[in-house]
């Protein structure tokens, strides 16, 4: 009998200050990488995936992001340049209730 399977790592990468797309406060995120990677018999091997996130500490939405995009995300970071929105620019919706 072969066991085999999959299993999932999260790695927090920086926390920067971004003006998150959802709820428009200028707050925290922080910059995960979440890893799958393949396994048999419980031992690790080699990832199958590799995903980039962004996700807001004040509302907790998740954005996911590229590689590149994390990359530059993580030397704004080590820059200390942190404060700037990045993707595409959200448009203000009013709140529905």
């Amino acid at each position: 009998m072969i066991i085999f399977g999959t299993k999932g790592y999260l790695y927090q990468l920086a926390i920067l200050t971004l003006v998150c797309g959802r709820c428009g406060n200028p707050s925290a995120h922080t910059l995960r990488k979440r890893v799958t990677k393949f396994t048999l018999f419980f031992v690790p091997l080699f990832p199958v995936s590799t995903k980039y996130a962004t996700q807001c500490t004040f509302c907790g939405a998740e954005q996911w992001v590229t590689k590149e995009q994390a990359e530059q995300l993580q030397v704004q970071s080590a820059t200390g340049h942190g404060g700037q929105p990045y993707g595409q620019p959200q448009q203000q919706q009013p709140y529905q209730s």
